[in-house]
């Protein structure tokens, strides 16, 4: 029974960085994120309270987009983070623990949060400024002529815990991924570039080994009804194809949109069946081969088109649509109650069953090489496979954000550790012109600046999960993990090898203190050259599109919160 109550009034909280139940919320948050983080990072088991599926994960999208916050100020936040990958599917873990650790320390900080949002402000833009110029330290070429930078960009993608996967597979899927994106490369390119489609079909059950590439699209076949390629009515490179987008069940709601206006023992089922047994003959006049729909066809009309040796497949869904049509030439046909026109027709060059554990698949082979294949995905386990899906979709993103800026950061940790030395000799070197112009001290800001140097360490030292230590180097300004219970008195030669992003070997004159300490105040605005013995196949490397655009929306985020001075909430 309903029942009438008194609307509440809004709530209202000022100053919501001194409230410590957001605080507390910005930690818990902090630390759920941070545990996550790396290739080496935990996994987490997200439930809600009423029932439905358990999610093993540790990816970002994943993880932020099944967590639920109740804050004002976390959802804001989330919202944010997303929102980032929702365009860039990666780095949400590294934006997100580098937004709470600016937003938690801000707190602690003696300075006004105005003037702390126009130093960040400008601290973020000396980042960007570096990372964008060509004397940058921690940003590397990319080179489409060698694959051993390529394979380091996607393995770093694809490199996740919940994905469970050995060294040897995970270097089995980075190639299969960059073999696929180069499939999906014109071999004719134009005044403009136009990619094709990977499309990936996750097979549970089957060893990661037995993944594959296969050019074309496959269509599932479901065991409720079986599926019988005739070769003997098929025409070889000439297999025509028909693309329905319209419903086909005959339902009067499923017809278009319009008024129906009905005459007393008028049935209106039965006449769209009528158009729909009408669409089926013209399809077999046309002499067409295989008829596909992205949503439901008929019984009746499928047991005729199947009568008549035509191969019917439904509910294909949205996503395989765009890329069927690329490959077959075919354009969308919207509507039963119209002739179909020829021109709509598409073609294939051939159809083939594929039997790949317990499924079966339509295999739709494509004329000429056309840029669309199929990436046929496999591993032991559910959990493992939802999450290779999701890396393997991010790790095609990533290269083909590399299209337009080839260009990559060192990953590891390395390119904040670099940033935070970087700033720390920007910060001394900073003008009283410019200080004038913040309207702030240089007291004030160098407060400000070690704190956000402070927050890029904190970040990168999250990459640690087995009580390891982080170091810094005062030459390169790099990351450097050891090991857990090294003996103090160890030589450094026992202690350090390579920096964790690969790009350099120790040697004695490298000065390390521990990450999180105060450093030495070095000049990088001339990086060093590189060393003999560097290798683009050791490398750990971060998209730099995506790296960039995540540190941008960090610190905008964390400044956002800062600046915000009453929170307001309808308890209605």
């Amino acid at each position: 029974m309903a029942y009438i109550a008194p609307k509440v009034s809004s709530t209202c909280s000022s100053g919501p960085l001194n409230n410590n139940v957001l605080c507390q919320a910005l930690s818990t948050l902090r630390g759920i994120v941070e545990s996550c983080y790396g290739p080496f990072g935990r996994l987490k088991l997200i439930h809600n309270a009423v029932g439905g599926n358990v999610l093993t994960t540790s990816h970002s999208s994943v993880l932020l987009g099944n967590l639920s916050v109740s804050h004002p100020v976390l959802k804001l936040l989330v919202a944010s983070m997303l929102n980032h990958l929702s365009r860039f599917t990666d780095s949400g873990l590294f934006a997100t623990i580098l937004c709470c650790n600016l937003t938690e320390s801000a707190k602690q900080l003696d300075v006004p949060s105005s003037h702390i949002v126009r130093i960040q402000k400008d601290l973020l833009d000396i980042c960007t400024d570096y990372l964008r110029s060509e004397d940058c330290g921690c940003r590397i070429q990319i080179d489409f002529n060698n694959i051993k930078t390529l394979l380091s960009l996607v393995r770093t993608a694809i490199n996740k815990p919940t994905c469970m996967l050995t060294i040897k597979e995970a270097d089995y899927i980075s190639s299969l991924v960059l073999q696929a994106f180069f499939h999906t490369i014109p071999s004719i390119i134009g005044d403009t570039l136009s990619l094709g489609k990977m499309l990936i079909t996750p097979i549970e059950g089957q060893s990661v080994s037995d993944s594959c590439i296969l050019s074309g699209i496959l269509i599932e076949i479901f065991a409720s009804h079986s599926v019988r390629v005739d070769a003997t009515k098929l025409t070889f490179g000439c297999i025509k194809i028909a693309v329905f987008s319209v419903s086909m069940s005959g339902d009067v709601v499923d017809s278009g949109d319009g008024h129906w206006e009905v005459t007393s023992g008028f049935c209106p089922e039965d006449e769209s069946l009528v158009q729909l047994l009408k669409t089926g003959k013209q399809l077999v006049c046309d002499q067409v081969h295989l008829v596909v729909c992205q949503k439901v066809i008929h019984p009746v009309l499928k047991q005729y088109l199947q009568e008549h040796h035509v191969i019917v497949e439904d509910r294909l869904g949205l996503a395989v649509m765009e890329p069927l049509i690329q490959m077959a030439g075919a354009r969308l046909i919207t509507s039963y109650y119209h002739p179909v026109s020829p021109n709509c027709y598409g073609n294939i060059k051939n159809l083939l069953l594929v039997k790949c554990g317990s499924r079966q698949f339509l295999h739709l082979l494509p004329n000429g090489n056309k840029p669309i294949c199929t990436l046929l995905l496999c591993n032991r386990s559910e959990a493992g496979l939802n999450e290779l899906k999701v890396v393997c979709q991010s790790a095609e993103c990533v290269l083909r954000l590399a299209l337009k800026e080839p260009y990559a950061l060192l990953g590891g940790g390395c390119t904040e550790c670099h940033l935070a030395t970087y700033i720390g000799y920007k910060v001394h070197c900073v003008t009283d012109d410019k200080l004038a112009e913040m309207c702030c001290s240089r007291a004030q800001y160098k407060i400000v600046a070690d704190d956000f140097c402070r927050s890029l360490d904190r970040t990168a030292s999250s990459l640690e999960h087995d009580g390891g230590e982080n170091f810094i180097d005062a030459k390169y300004g790099h990351r450097w993990s050891v090991l857990a219970n090294m003996p103090l008195n160890s030589h450094w030669s026992e202690v350090f090898s390579r920096c964790v992003c690969g790009s350099y070997t120790a040697h004695q004159n490298l000065d390390w203190t521990i990450l999180g300490t105060k450093r030495t105040i070095v000049n990088l605005e001339m990086p060093p050259e590189k060393p003999s013995d560097y290798s683009p196949g050791q490398l750990i490397l971060d998209s730099y599109t995506v790296k960039l655009n995540a540190l941008q929306v960090a610190v905008e985020t964390a400044n956002l919160i800062v600046e915000l001075q009453y929170v307001i909430q309808d308890r209605n």
